[in-house]
């Protein structure tokens, strides 16, 4: 069914023509004609014509209203002309608007050199060409809005994919790290429970910790994507310290080297950085258990540098790879880069931000 946007126009030049009729002599030819663009426009609008097809509407309804008028400059039946030119200047392709634009423009032009030196047909010109060019910028810009709206669509969708990847990717490091630190601290338990209860009872309690902090931020993590607006405290390169310790009471021996002033880094910085230290770590101690390490973190003036070396061997690599993707898609955000490979007789992760 057409729609309210689809009637308007031609029942605008149908309404101009039914004035012409009134304002001229009304005869037989008049209601012929009359008869036919209501054929014609009755046709457009049911089939919905656009584009080019337009012209072979609005060409021959401008015709049949320069009929009826039968060049009399004083007949507001002449407003069907704009109205028709309007119509293909907001439906048809510019060249196509232009080409009737120029139509009926070109026919008032003539009416005036030739029929009659009346300057109401400069008043008709003036009419016909502010109607074409303006509804043609009119087409223009809804098309931009259009473009715009879209645009912004797809960056809603980005960010919103955005954002869930990072969530995704915090989740991954908090129960990751939590995960694995845990499995070492009960496998340290486990084994001394018969000879040394207490260091048993001191790992299943370092155990008991982390899974109480895991739990912590993983429901700070859910609570941020619940309500934005109030995003939980986060960790940051100040706490690096923190973090290589958590590594030590598993036994792990770990170093921690800082050059420069960590202090100077954003939190976005401090976050990636700890960050990547955290998934470095946690897969040293999940394919290399036991392997000794070391933390160098350099701030300077041209970027800050994160380097984990650790001595043992990597084991087997997840299927996903999901630790080693999270840390090069967190360096690249800070547009960096990141390399994690063989490295002597070990392994190595290096970002540089």
């Amino acid at each position: 069914m057409p729609t309210r946007s689809d009637l308007a126009p031609p029942a605008a030049v149908l309404f101009f023509a039914v004035v012409g009729v009134l304002l001229a002599e009304p005869d037989w030819w008049h209601l012929v004609t009359l008869a036919l663009m209501v054929a014609l426009l009755t046709t457009a609008v049911w089939t919905r014509i656009e584009g080019w097809g337009l012209v072979a509407v609005c060409g021959p309804s401008a015709a049949m209203i320069a009929s009826i008028c039968d060049g009399e400059p004083s007949n507001l039946g002449w407003f069907g002309v704009c109205a028709a030119v309007a119509w293909t200047g907001l439906r048809a392709p510019t060249a196509a608007a232009l080409w009737v634009t120029g139509f009926g423009a070109g026919y008032f032009a003539l009416q005036w050199l030739v029929t009659n030196d009346d300057p109401g047909w400069g008043a008709w010109i003036s009419g016909t060409v502010f109607s074409g060019v303006a509804c043609i910028f009119a087409r223009r810009q809804q098309e931009l809005l259009e473009q715009l709206r879209e645009a912004q669509a797809g960056l809603a969708e980005r960010a919103a994919a955005e954002e869930r990847n990072r969530i995704a990717h915090d989740l991954h490091d908090v129960i990751g790290h939590a995960l694995t630190v845990s499995l070492l601290h009960i496998t340290s338990a486990r084994l001394a429970l018969e000879e040394d209860p207490v260091e048993a009872k001191h790992a299943l309690a370092e155990a008991e910790r982390l899974a109480q902090q895991s739990l912590a931020d993983v429901r700070s993590v859910v609570g941020l994507v619940k309500d934005p607006s109030t995003p939980a405290p986060l960790p940051g390169a100040d706490q690096l310290d923190e973090l290589v310790d958590s590594f030590r009471r598993t036994g792990s021996p770990v170093e921690l080297e800082v050059a420069g002033d960590l202090s100077t880094l954003t939190a976005t910085e401090g976050l990636t950085v700890y960050r990547i230290v955290q998934e470095a770590l946690t897969n040293v101690a999940r394919h290399a258990p036991g392997a000794a390490a070391t933390v160098h973190v350099e701030v300077a003036d041209g970027g800050t540098t994160v380097r984990v070396d650790s001595d043992g061997a990597p084991g087997a690599p997840s299927p996903d790879g999901a630790g080693i993707t999270s840390m090069r898609e967190r360096a690249e955000a800070m547009g960096g880069r990141l390399t994690a490979g063989p490295s002597g007789r070990g392994w190595r992760v290096e970002a540089v931000l």
